[in-house]
Order: C-alpha cells, then sequence, then structure tokens
C-alpha cells in the first residue's frame, strides 16, 4: 500500500512522494496523466505524412510494422520503440500519436511520418519542421 509523504527542505514544501512497499520514493507527478501528459524530452523533427496508398506502402498497406491496423493517431518513426507515444503540439495541440509505424531508413531518426486515411489530406498536410514532445509513459 502507496502511503503519501510530504518532503519539506527550509520550510518549504518541495514535493509530494509516494513510499512504494516502504523502498521507493516517486513523485505522485511521475505518473502518466492522460489529461495532460508529461514529456521526458522534446527535439526537433520533420513532420511528413503518408497514407495506406499501394505507391506509399509494401504489399499489406492497412498494417503497421508494429502489425496493428492503421488508424488516427499512428505515426511512423525511425528512432523510438513501438508504442512510444508523442504529441506535436504546435501542429496537433494535445493530440497524442503513437509510434506504430517504421519509414524508410534513408529518412533517418529525426523524421516523423504521421498517416493520413488518403493520399490527397496526407499531400495537403505537406512538410514542416516542428516539436516534438516524447511523453513519459
Amino acid at each position: 500500500m502507496a502511503e503519501e509523504v510530504l518532503i519539506k527542505m527550509e520550510n518549504k514544501e518541495i514535493l509530494n512522494f509516494s513510499i512504494i512497499q516502504d523502498a521507493f520514493f516517486l513523485p505522485l507527478g511521475a505518473f502518466p496523466h492522460y489529461d495532460n501528459p508529461i514529456f521526458s524530452e522534446k527535439i526537433k523533427v520533420i513532420v511528413t505524412a503518408y497514407s495506406s496508398s499501394p505507391e506509399e506502402t509494401d504489399e499489406t498497406p492497412f498494417i503497421t510494422a508494429a502489425g496493428t491496423w492503421v488508424k488516427d493517431g499512428i505515426v511512423a518513426n525511425n528512432m523510438y520503440s513501438f508504442g512510444t507515444k508523442i504529441k506535436l503540439p504546435e501542429i496537433f495541440e494535445n493530440k497524442v500519436f503513437i509510434v506504430e509505424d517504421r519509414m524508410h531508413s534513408r529518412k533517418g531518426f529525426y523524421q516523423v511520418d504521421v498517416w493520413f486515411p488518403t493520399k490527397e489530406s496526407a499531400l495537403a498536410f505537406g512538410t514542416k519542421i516542428t516539436e516534438m514532445e516524447v511523453l513519459v509513459d
């Protein structure tokens, strides 16, 4: 059972911590909050778009590299593992994306490809440079 502890230093409230199994202190704010997720890092990336059109994919255009069906909120990236949650707040505000696909290796690590349901909407999105927030899970 977790016990909440308030840490004070020089008579100032520092952080609320939770004691887990009498051995670990974990900041209460470190647990995921899906209404307002916290991020572990911000990096500048190139953001492009793709769709499930046959000329943009392999022989399974609706299946991601992670083996899931494509859907809104899927991104392709070569740096982060499948399941990593990211945000692109300058473009999509608070929308959370999940890395479930990969791009050609020539694209490198600092590019994110956002899935769109049609080739026309992907082309209309174009290319953007922005900051990506990698969320703590």
